[in-house]
């Protein structure tokens, strides 16, 4: 039976794709820093790790922990918006650390197994501030946009070894964490000066539209998990889609 092993699975679109894996059959690694009995159904096919994707430490545990894994889905990031003017340099490195260092991370633990198997996948989840730029989200796009390339190469060195790499990019989703999970990293990134510039900006995020939810994005993570094709990236999402044209 296929096996995933899936980070960032406490909430959001790493939940959903979990239980995406879940719900056609597959064996499903659901991996976050700290895992909470009941977050997902009782499941043969689910184990749950602790996972730490910027420990190099708790990298190496969980890859061990997980044994055989046919498709790799980096989903765990961290979220920030705010005048990069305000943003402080370690606010900036904290969001490397998780959305890039640690995907990377994850995916140069994994390489060595599906290079020896010449099988598997890499899903590098990113975003849509990928594919038009997007106000107060400089340092969040730039740690997204750096997955991009890493991935795009990636995909190159890795398919002479039959391994794929794909990035799926998720459009705007109201209904996660995103903002919830960052209030305390966001705390003074708009300066009074910035103001005027930004109300609108928050305005429009509330503003009924096209937008993302997690089962469009477990569907399209699905869809580009199971792809024999070389194709590289995957809009997730009515916005998303759009942005991609």
């Amino acid at each position: 039976m296929t096996t995933v092993l899936i980070t960032g699975c406490s909430s959001g679109y790493g939940l959903a794709t979990a239980q995406r894996f879940l719900g056609e059959g597959w064996n499903v690694v659901a991996t976050m820093r700290t895992p909470r009995p009941g977050i997902l159904p009782a499941s043969d096919n689910l184990r749950m790790l602790a996972l730490d994707v910027t420990d190099p430490d708790s990298v190496a545990d969980a890859v061990a922990a997980a044994g055989p894994i046919d498709v790799l889905v980096n989903n765990a990031g961290i979220g920030a918006v705010g005048a990069f003017e305000a943003t402080p340099m370690a606010t900036v490195r904290e969001l490397f650390e998780t959305n890039t260092f640690g995907v990377m991370a994850m995916t140069q633990a994994m390489i060595p197994q599906m290079r020896q198997r010449r099988s598997g996948v890499v899903v590098n989840v990113t975003s849509s501030v990928t594919l038009a730029a997007m106000p107060l989200a400089a340092a969040y796009t730039a740690s997204k946009a750096a997955i991009e390339g890493f991935t795009g190469s990636l995909a190159l060195e890795l398919g002479f070894f039959g391994v794929r790499a794909k990035l799926v990019e998720p459009g705007y989703g109201p209904g996660t964490q995103f903002t919830s999970n960052g209030v305390q990293r966001m705390a003074g990134l708009i300066p009074e000066e910035y103001q005027p510039f930004a109300a609108p900006v928050f305005d429009g995020f509330q503003t009924p539209g096209p937008h993302t939810t997690t089962d469009d994005v477990a569907d399209v993570v699905y869809r580009a998990a199971t792809d024999p094709s070389d194709r590289l990236r995957y809009a997730a999402g009515a916005d998303a889609v759009a942005l991609a044209g």
